[in-house]
């Protein structure tokens, strides 16, 4: 049987952990586009970046299952788990939300999941 106060820390932790999961799933749905930096060649690695144009390219990778698209001559990596639930083609607008890297020194946007895509009109 717990005691008053270990009942007390134990409804505290729980409240903080709803709180954190509370504020997770608002900054995925409502804060990524005022946080997400306009793409650029000067953001440094790991900044959030959000890029919009028309899908100029679509290659798969070599091995894994990987996507890279290019949009406005940017490079944008998609893992495989982000690349297989999508259905898009070359000229089609898209906005994607990603992290900024650099790879074997070429810039490029990582996209971590396929809500950080949408595909417009």
């Amino acid at each position: 049987m717990l005691e008053r106060q270990e009942k007390i820390a134990l409804l505290m932790l729980v409240g903080v952990v709803a709180v954190i999961f509370a504020a997770h799933l608002l900054f995925d749905a409502f804060a990524m586009p005022l946080v997400a930096a306009p793409y650029s060649e000067d953001l440094p690695d790991g900044t959030l970046a959000v890029i919009g144009g028309r899908i100029e390219e679509i290659k798969a990778t070599a091995t894994g299952g990987h996507l890279i698209l290019t949009v406005n001559g940017t490079m944008i990596f998609l893992p495989e788990n982000v690349a297989a639930t999508l259905e898009f083609g070359e000229n089609e607008s898209v906005t994607l939300y990603g992290t900024v890297q650099t790879y074997r020194g070429k810039r490029e946007v990582v996209v971590n999941s396929a809500r950080d895509i949408q595909v417009r009109g």
